[in-house]
């Protein structure tokens, strides 16, 4: 896997320095253009980051939209099941990928177990979300996917980017480089060349595409900009139509510059404190509780963070659409009065606290331990490298899927990747009920009191969730996020 990861991503991994200059030639109709970072990975099922989700949403067409209530089928016509065991997704028919090679119930069986095989990063949608068991085409439109027990959240997993299929000749050939420098999707967009490594690529129309969501625009040019304050820049001046980062000193002045041209949607990334079982300087709840009510939140997002994220009011963040709540969770709050009641009533359990953080998270681990330990009384320092079973843990999630299952299994007493090691027969039981809801609705009125439950019992402390931010030029209109929180292009209109 470390060797492929290495191969792809010098097919298409960035040059740090290079941004594409801004052409003075006025855009034709029907085109726009985009400045983005560049994109990690552009193999669906590698795909973590904002760039590289942007451009596989244009190429592909799901199975299903997630962040519609009813997960409305997109790519699939029908997904059913009896039992919520045993799952039929029904494809619709006519959908071609974009080298004229039909898309059928083999092109995402066998591009399932590639994912699996390769152990790309999207396989835990298969092998830790789903459980799949099997998966086998039935017939030529109709995949059969059966599951280790009833799971009503199929309907909102089978949005991820990593399930989506590719073509006969790259399954066949396995060559995932090339693959990954001009993909091949079934969706409005293709890739008019190769994707160039610091310059970008150009998506053109796919006219005679069968799915229920065509694109507008007839051109889309997609611009390698690697500083948010040139993005910003170039999308003000008119240089590009589309911006999709600003900087944290743009921040305030976004409206003023672009008036009602500003988009703020939540991102698949959520951080948290992790509390683990094993210290037991903090196996009091009400220690646990002091530490989450000793953080500034608004402090730290105004500063280390950059206006990057959204403080959190609950466990799970806004881009899982179910199970949102309406008020703010207690242990979101910033109270340093009652985080010292509460550490004092545990005894002041511990002499000092240690908070465990990765390289890319100590800009802001180290003043949240600093604001811990000012407010408790305790010395407070962080430590980089992997987490010990004590002290406190930075934990920091990308999400693959919009289903709140994905970030709440993980914490199920059985869970074989439980990141703190908690165990809750109460939560178990609850988890369980949420995932054998066959209404969505019902399951994410379920997920919340699995979320309660906690909550309560506080293994982990909500930190915030990521959001990202776009700008735009009055030539364009339509800016919304994807069903994958990134921006969806083809429903960019242009004059």
């Amino acid at each position: 896997m470390r060797r492929l990861s290495m191969v792809v991503l010098a097919a298409v991994a960035a040059l740090a320095g290079c941004t594409a200059e801004p052409t003075d030639s006025p855009p034709a109709p029907g085109t726009f253009s985009v400045a983005v970072r560049e994109p990690a990975a552009l193999l669906p099922a590698q795909v973590r980051d904002l760039p590289g989700r942007l451009v596989v949403d244009a190429l592909w067409t799901p199975l299903t939209d997630p962040a519609d209530a009813e997960a409305e089928p997109l790519a699939a016509s029908e997904v059913t099941s009896d039992d919520l065991r045993t799952w039929t997704i029904r494809l619709r028919e006519g959908l071609r990928f974009h080298d004229g090679s039909p898309v059928t119930a083999l092109s995402y069986v066998d591009t399932w177990r590639a994912v699996v095989e390769e152990g790309w990063p999207g396989a835990t949608v298969l092998t830790d979300v789903l459980r799949a068991e099997d998966f086998r085409a039935i017939d030529e439109h109709t995949v059969e996917l059966v599951l280790d027990r009833p799971l009503g959240q199929v309907p909102v997993v089978l949005g991820a980017p990593a399930l989506l299929p590719l073509p006969r000749a790259v399954l066949d050939s396995r060559d995932w480089a090339a693959f990954a420098v001009q993909p091949v999707g079934n969706g409005p967009y293709r890739l008019a060349g190769p994707w160039r490594s610091g310059e970008g690529a150009r998506l053109t129309r796919v006219d005679d595409h069968a799915g229920p969501r065509p694109g507008h625009a007839r051109e889309i040019d997609l611009r390698v900009v690697a500083d948010p304050a040139e993005q910003y820049e170039l999308a003000r001046t008119g240089a590009v139509d589309l911006a999709t980062q600003v900087p944290a000193a743009a921040h305030g002045r976004m409206r003023d510059d672009f008036g009602e041209r500003v988009l703020m949607w939540p991102l698949p990334e959520v951080s948290m404190l992790g509390f683990p079982a094993a210290n037991p300087s903090l196996a009091d709840a009400a220690a646990r509780h002091a530490v989450a009510l000793a953080v500034d939140r608004a402090t730290l997002e105004a500063g280390p963070l950059g206006h990057q994220v959204d403080l959190a009011s609950a466990l799970l963040p806004p881009a899982v659409p179910l199970g949102q709540r309406s008020g703010q969770c207690r242990p979101c709050n910033h109270d340093p009065e009652a985080a010292t009641a509460l550490w004092e009533q545990a005894g002041r359990p511990a002499g000092e606290l240690v908070v465990h953080a990765g390289a890319d998270q100590a800009t802001w681990a180290a003043p949240l331990a600093e604001q811990v330990g000012a407010t408790l009384g305790v010395p407070a320092r962080i430590e980089t490298g992997p987490p010990a079973p004590t002290g406190v843990h930075a934990l920091t999630r990308t999400l693959h899927t919009r289903s709140p299952h994905e970030l709440l299994a993980p914490l199920a007493s059985d869970a074989p990747g439980n990141p703190v090691g908690y165990a809750s027969t109460t939560f178990d039981q609850m988890l369980a009920a949420a995932g054998e809801a066959a209404d969505l609705a019902e399951s994410g009125r379920l997920y919340r009191l699995a979320e309660n439950q906690l909550l309560r019992d506080l293994p982990v402390a909500p930190l915030w969730s990521a959001h990202g931010h776009a700008v735009w030029t009055d030539r364009i209109a339509g800016v919304t996020p994807s069903p994958s929180l990134a921006l969806n292009l083809p429903t960019i209109t242009t004059p």
